[in-house]
Parts: C-alpha cells; sequence; structure tokens
C-alpha cells in the first residue's frame, strides 16, 4: 500500500473531484456519512457529543458530521474555532446546513471561556486536517489542551490536530486522540513511534477516492501488507529435495551468550531453509549440538569466535547473535567482507562491531542486511533530532552503502539502495523481549540461502517475523511472550499462506 504525503493526498482528493466526477461538498458528505455510521455503530444516544471544528474542510467535515448525527436524535454542541470571517467555500455550505437542524452552535473566541467537558462526553476533533503546515498557537493550543485535560472519549477525523501528516511535530500541541477516524489509507505520521501517543486506534474509513490516482501516483514509501507479501512468497515444490532450499551459515555464541545463537538459529530452520552450519566457540558446541540438532557445528576459538573459513559453500551468512564484542572481530568481520561475496545478515554485536570501524562501511558486500535497532543505528550512523530524521538518513545510508537497512520498531522500516521505503504492518509490543532481533536474524538468513532477493527477504522476512508475533500475542499474551514463542509461531504463520499457488 503506498504511503502519500500531504501534497498528494491533497491531489487525490482534486483528481476525484475532477474526474469521477464529483463535487467536493458530496466528497464531504461521503467522510462525514462515512464517520456517523462508525459513530452510531459503538455509542448510543445517551453520550453527548462536543464537535470542535476549524474552519478549513476538517472542520467541514465536524460540521456535516454534526448534522447528521443531530438528524439521527443525537445530542451535539458544536464549537467554531478561528479568525472573524468566512471560511472554506465547504464548510460554509455545511455551516447553513447544520442551522437548519441544531442552533447549538457557538463561536469560540481567545477573550471567552472554553466550555465544560463531561466525563461521559464524546468530542469529536476536526480543528486540522492533513494540510497542517504550522504548529497550533493561541486559541487552537488552548483548545487542544483543555480537550486533553478532560476525561472525556476523543475521536479525532482524519488526524489529531496538531499533527503533521509527513514530517516532525515535537514541540507541537496535538490532540491526544482515543481514536482516529483516517480517510481512505493510513498517514504516514501514524507509522512513528514518535506519535504513538497521539492517534490511539485508527480505523480508516473509505471515502471512495479515486483509484486511478492511486494507480498512478509514484511514492517512495509504502505499507507492507498481505497482498505484497502473497506476491513474493514461494510455496515449496513437491519434487524437491534440502538442496533446493539452500544452505545457510549463522556465525554466533559465545560463552554465556549461547542463546542467542540457539534462538536464531531454531528460527532459520523453522523458515525453510535446506540445512545449517553454525561457526559458534568451543564451549558452545555442547549446547549447540544438543538444543539444536538439526544444524551442523564448526567451531573456532574457546569462548568466543576467532575465525572462520571455507565460507564459500554457503548460500547465505549470518552474523552477530551473541559473539559478543572483542577486538579480534574487527578482523573477523573484515574477512568475512573480503572472502564471502553474497549478501550477508549483520545484527547484534556483528553490528556494535562494525560501529566501532566506519572505515569497514564500505566495504560490506553489496545488498547485505543490517538490522538495527534505533540504539544500534545511532551508534552507526549517528544521532538524529527525530524519527523522521532518522527515517531520512536510514535511506541515505541504504543508498551509499548499497544495503538494506532493516530499522527495528513497531512498524519495521525498512530502507532499501534503490530509494524505496517500507513499513511493516504486523508486529506487536510483546515481541518488545530479548532475543527477538535473534530471531529475526535466523528468518532472514534463512530467506536468502532459499534465492529470495535482499529485498524480498527484508519484506517477508520482517512481516513473517511480526506475523508469527502476532500469533504468540494470541496465544500467550503479549506480556507473557518470549523470543522462542516467535519461532514456535512461524508455522502456522506459514500456513496462513497456504492458499497460494506455485507461481510458473
Amino acid at each position: 500500500m503506498k504511503i502519500l504525503s500531504a501534497v498528494q493526498i491533497r491531489e487525490w482528493d482534486e483528481w476525484t473531484i475532477a474526474n469521477e466526477p464529483v463535487s467536493s461538498i458530496d466528497l464531504m458528505e461521503r467522510a462525514a456519512d462515512a464517520c456517523t455510521a462508525w459513530l452510531m455503530q459503538r455509542f448510543d444516544k445517551t453520550n453527548r457529543y462536543q464537535i470542535f471544528c476549524g474552519k478549513g474542510n476538517n472542520g467541514g467535515d465536524g460540521l456535516a458530521i454534526a448534522r447528521i448525527l443531530t438528524e439521527h436524535g443525537y445530542t451535539a454542541t458544536i464549537f467554531i474555532v478561528g479568525k472573524e470571517g468566512p471560511g472554506s467555500p465547504d464548510f460554509e455550505t455545511n455551516l447553513k446546513r447544520l442551522k437548519k437542524t441544531t442552533k447549538d452552535i457557538h463561536q469560540l473566541s481567545s477573550t471567552g471561556s472554553l466550555p465544560g467537558i463531561n466525563d461521559d462526553d464524546i468530542v469529536i476533533d476536526a480543528l486540522f486536517g492533513t494540510g497542517l503546515n504550522k504548529k497550533p498557537t493561541g486559541l487552537f493550543s488552548k483548545i487542544i489542551k483543555h480537550i486533553n485535560k478532560s476525561w472525556a472519549l476523543i475521536v479525532s477525523i482524519d488526524i489529531p490536530s496538531g499533527l503533521y501528516t509527513d514530517k516532525s511535530s515535537l514541540g507541537n500541541d496535538v490532540i491526544t486522540a482515543h481514536h482516529t477516524l483516517t480517510f481512505q489509507q493510513v498517514k504516514l505520521a501514524f507509522l512513528i513511534a514518535e506519535n504513538e501517543n497521539f492517534t490511539g486506534k485508527i480505523s480508516v474509513v473509505d471515502i471512495g477516492l479515486s483509484t486511478d490516482f492511486y494507480d498512478q501516483v509514484k511514492s517512495d514509501l509504502e505499507l507492507v501488507d498481505e497482498t505484497k507479501i502473497k506476491s513474493i512468497f514461494q510455496p515449496r515444490r513437491e519434487f524437491s529435495n534440502k538442496g533446493d532450499y539452500g544452505y545457510a551459515c549463522l556465525v554466533a555464541g559465545s560463552y554465556g551468550m549461547m542463546g542467542a545463537a540457539i534462538l536464531s538459529a531454531r528460527a532459520c530452520l523453522r523458515s525453510g531453509v535446506g540445512k545449517l552450519t553454525c561457526y559458534t566457540c568451543k564451549e558452545g558446541y555442547a549446547i549447540m549440538q544438543t538444543a539444536v540438532p538439526e544444524a551442523m557445528c564448526k567451531i573456532s576459538g574457546t569462548t568466543f569466535i576467532k575465525d572462520v573459513k571455507d565460507l564459500r559453500d554457503f548460500s547465505a551468512v549470518g552474523i552477530g547473535p551473541g559473539i559478543g564484542q572483542h577486538p579480534s572481530h574487527r578482523q573477523l568481520l573484515k574477512k568475512i567482507f573480503a572472502e564471502f561475496d553474497k549478501p550477508l545478515v549483520i545484527d547484534a554485536d556483528g553490528l556494535n562491531t562494525l560501529s566501532k570501524y566506519p572505515s569497514l562501511y564500505s566495504s560490506i558486500p553489496a545488498n547485505s542486511i543490517i538490522t538495527p535497532h534505533p540504539k544500534e543505528f545511532e551508534r552507526l550512523f549517528g544521532k538524529s533530532s527525530d524519527d523522521f530524521e532518522r527515517m531520512k538518513l536510514a535511506m541515505q545510508k541504504a543508498k551509499v552503502l548499497h544495503i538494506y537497512i532493516v530499522l527495528k520498531g513497531h512498524h519495521t522500516f525498512i530502507a532499501t539502495p534503490e530509494g524505496m521505503g517500507y513499513f511493516n504492518s504486523t508486529g506487536n509490543s510483546g515481541m518488545a523481549t530479548a532475543g527477538s532481533g535473534d530471531v529475526l536474524t535466523g528468518i532472514l538468513t534463512a530467506l536468502l540461502a532459499q534465492k529470495y532477493s535482499s529485498l524480498h527477504s527484508c519484506i517477508f522476512g520482517v512481516y513473517l517475523h511480526g506475523l508469527a508475533g502476532d500469533i504468540a500475542a494470541r496465544r500467550v499474551s503479549k506480556e507473557a511472550m518470549i523470543a522462542g514463542d516467535i519461532t514456535s509461531h512461524l508455522g502456522e504463520a506459514f500456513l496462513s499462506f497456504e492458499s497460494i499457488s506455485f507461481k510458473r
């Protein structure tokens, strides 16, 4: 699913109006109908609605919602906020329509008092829309703070007021909504961690915007959905053997950190790889052979891995889980980068070691995958002032280094050397647990070994990881989830793709 900017969203509206054809006021009515239907399905007439409207088209949506609610017998009080004078043309049209159904309409001013909000009220936020281009000040700032202090249920229309669509809103006063009813598609702002507290539960309402515009518009950001995954997934052939599914190698583990190696190895094997060898240390040999009997082992070093040999036989190599941070690992990485001419997966202490030696960055094999969490990303590439800047920096570094950067988080972001960025749509907070990243490393290494491209390995691997985590959360809860639960539910995640026929 393409993620569109604020400008593109406005152009989408304009295209629909010009080409469907539908008038702008009728498009606004569609939006109001969809929002009101959502509200009436969930709340009865015992609650009073307090509807705060700016004088732009988002305010026009709010006025139309107020009219439909009052026509159906709901109690609604409307507050108009803005400078003296008329609002947008569609705002004015809806104001005239609203005055035919209710007189409970009030103009708020900077000198007047703000209305009381009862705990059982439902507040509709229609102050600003996706076109917001400056931080709220004055009366708007005062009203946002006033609404946020209430104990009422808050529903924002399209986007919480004060939140920019596609840039950082840090420092803004922003409505803290319990629900956001957003039009047609998820907005970029909703996928960024710094905005987590503002959106509440997001519901996408279809207002019938033109599919022709969506099909032809270009965007360098996408939200990965099931449709995308079904175009990537490669079911196994009936006439096949383990050699058809690749030979993976994991360089993982050290004394006291063999758990990371085991988690990664089990996830690799559960993700379809034909066979797996783990390079580990002597102290970890018996542990690995006992815990993961399906994997073969090679030993290097006593308490940590010192060297690797003969990597050319492997289809894919993953390095990092549990290897620790030792000065000799610089040479280890340098040797692997020089001798293995296929994409690698680098995670955890592989990244921590790499961050100490920036001169090695340019020697990372092309199309390799690195999987930092935000702190690891910061150690690699420096601090960012906000999450939007971090996203842009990831896209820049992916291009320059010709690697894929999997920036882990709730909506894990994949930056690609081709200049595209992908947000993941699966996963949950239960996966914020030690070892979850080691599981992802195993999955990605397995997919690379099976000849998925680096891009498809990232998109499919991150989605699969999150999907298994979602299934695990339903079975054991987010709170009780451990990393091994993600691996345990990979099978059920794969079963959800069982209906996909092999693409010849």
